[in-house]
This record gives C-alpha cells, structure tokens and sequence, in this order.
C-alpha cells in the first residue's frame, strides 16, 4: 500500500459535517438522530452541520445519488468542514461511483468517518490516497440509548482528537450488545440496551508468529458489492497487509463468508496479506455459541488452497456489534498471538 495522505486531528470547536450518503435515517427518524447531534457538540465539542441533503426524505434520497455524491463533494471543499461523519448505513452508496471526483478528496483532505455501508465511502478515499476511519455513525454509537458507550467515546477521542499514537487496543469491559430496540418506538431511547459480558478474542490460525501490516477491509457485505468496480485496490495494494473484516446486522452465515474468502483467495488477496481481524458477528440471531464457525470457516478456506497460515483474531469489536473500536485505514498494526494483543502503531492524524 501506497503510503496515505493524513487528514488533521479534530480540536475543540472544529466543525464537521454530516453526511447521508445512504439510507437516509435522518429522514425517517429525527429523534435519533438529534441525539447523536446534540452529543458531538456537548461530548466532543463539535459543531455540526448538515450536508445539503442529509436530512431529506429517505425515498427522495434513494432515488437521488447524485444529489448524495454531490453532498460529498461539497462536504470536501468546504474548507471550514474538518471532519465528515456519516450519519447511518444503507446498502446503496455504491451508486456514488459515476459522480465522484477523487482529485478532490485528493487536494482537500480530512476526517471521513463511518461503517457499514460507509465501506463505499472508506474505499473511495483510499482510491484517491486519504486516510479515513472505520468507526461508528451519528445514528448509531452516537445515539446510543441513554448514554455513549465509554468505550466507543474514548476510540473516538483518542483516534480522531490527538495524534498520540494508540499503541495496544483495549477491551470493552464494559461488556458489549446486538440487542435491537425498535426506532420505531421513541421511548426506547431511554432503554438502555443489555449488554453481555466481556469476551475474550481468539487468536487462531499461527499462533506463534507476531505480523505487522497495513489496515485494509470493512464490512464483507460491501465488499462484495465493491468486487471488480474501479475503487476495487489491485493485488499490490493488499500486498502486507492485516485484512480487517466484519458483518453486517443482516447476520451473514458463516457459509457466505467461506464464499467470499474463497472468492479472495482466487483472487490471490489471501495468499498475500499478513493477518486477519474479525470482528464479532452482526446479526441479532447469531448468538456467541456461533461465533466460533466463523474463525472456523477462515481456516477452512486456508486449508483448501493450501495458503500458509497467518495469524487471525476472531471477536472483536469493530463492526455491528455495540461498544466499536475505529479502525483507521492504512495504519500499522501489529497481531502479536504470543502476547495475544493487537496494536496500532502509527497515529493516522497530524
């Protein structure tokens, strides 16, 4: 991987802008997304603003990406917008493409953050040479029912706010959460949502060997969609580094990983990469007894085209499971199985 383009920390009183670039939640559940707002400016100290189009009407918004892209365009030649933060999900901004200019992104650097179907958005900076963060979303950890997990808050705080290096990721000891509470229902904002204890993540496949290398992946439902179109990278750019991967709330089944994996490994992806994170399971129907099959399934792909193995930590937390860990691309991480720790060496701001 080329070496990136760093954007600039956020400080105290930046503004930043959020952005519907898919479904448009905002539309359809301003509550929620009020909540998210209000603790960025009372949490973080941001001051927020909204792309032209954030707050349209979901049905509109479907039927306009280029009006989305164009949001984003702007977002990024602004140059009072430091940081551009997604407000939720979807499964569409792939339609994006035709209408992105990446010479800008290129000449306009700064903080792009979001998960999910935010992938799109993640591989579209990364074509044109920025550092952006996989992290949570205004609607979603932002919003967290009755208060931000502390977890999320200190990612938040100590990727995007400093430029002190992470060093060593820590646990949600806190516990963790996919417990679903209807939107539909405004009351749930005040349910707190039950969380699990704290589970420990697996490190499997080679055990004994520590690897670095360049963060690189996202949610595995949209890189499907992503597969073959122009902000696809080529085999180099995969080449060393730690391939982070995680599913959606849709709950993939462990078979449709396997077939995607293999679909990676044809490619040659597998055979070059240096390591592999997981994160917990997405889905509200994949319970924990389950999580194992999906580690499972990993090395079951491995085995069949006779790839080395490498090391891979199953159960984390960075994808649809509730505290989230940001994951800033092109960062150098480090999977040490012997001490069974994963480390971001690099901080990815200025």
């Amino acid at each position: 991987m080329d070496k990136l383009i760093l954007p600039k920390k956020l400080n105290f009183g930046d503004k930043i802008a959020v952005i519907s670039a898919s479904w448009g939640g905002p539309g359809a559940y301003p509550y929620r997304y009020q909540v998210g707002k209000k603790r960025l400016e009372s949490i973080f100290g941001l001051k927020v603003i909204e792309t032209a189009h954030a707050l349209s009407d979901p049905d509109w918004l479907y039927c306009n990406p280029e009006a989305r892209a164009e949001d984003l365009m702007q977002a990024f030649l602004d140059p009072t917008i430091k940081g551009i933060f997604s407000s939720i999900g979807g499964d569409d901004s792939i339609r994006l493409l035709p209408y992105i200019d990446y010479e800008v992104i290129r000449q306009n650097p700064k903080i792009v953050l979001g998960y999910s179907d935010s992938t799109v958005m993640h591989f579209i900076c990364l074509k044109a040479g920025l550092v952006s963060f996989y992290g949570t979303s205004v609607m979603t950890g932002f919003s967290e029912n009755v208060k931000m997990h502390d977890y999320t808050m200190n990612s938040i705080k100590h990727n995007l706010f400093t430029t002190k290096v992470v060093g060593m990721m820590p646990k949600p000891l806190e516990g963790w959460t996919k417990e679903h509470l209807d939107w539909q229902v405004p009351s749930n904002q005040n349910v707190e949502r039950k969380l699990h204890p704290t589970l420990d993540w697996e490190f499997i496949g080679c055990t004994e060997k520590i690897v670095q290398g360049r963060l690189l992946g996202g949610c595995v439902e949209v890189l499907q969609l992503i597969n073959g179109t122009e902000i696809w990278p080529a085999l180099d750019v995969w080449n060393g580094c730690i391939l982070f991967l995680e599913t959606s709330e849709e709950g993939m089944a462990p078979l449709y990983l396997k077939r995607f994996l293999r679909n990676l490994a044809a490619q040659g992806i597998l055979f070059s990469i240096a390591g592999i994170l997981f994160s917990k399971p997405g889905g509200v129907h994949v319970l924990s007894p389950q999580f194992k099959d999906y580690g499972r399934v990993i090395l079951e792909v491995f085995d069949e085209y006779q790839i080395p193995k490498i090391p891979i930590v199953t159960n984390m937390d960075f994808g649809h499971s509730d505290p989230m860990w940001v994951m800033p691309y092109g960062c150098l991480a480090e999977i040490n199985p012997v001490d069974q720790t994963v480390n971001l060496l690099e901080s990815m701001v200025i």
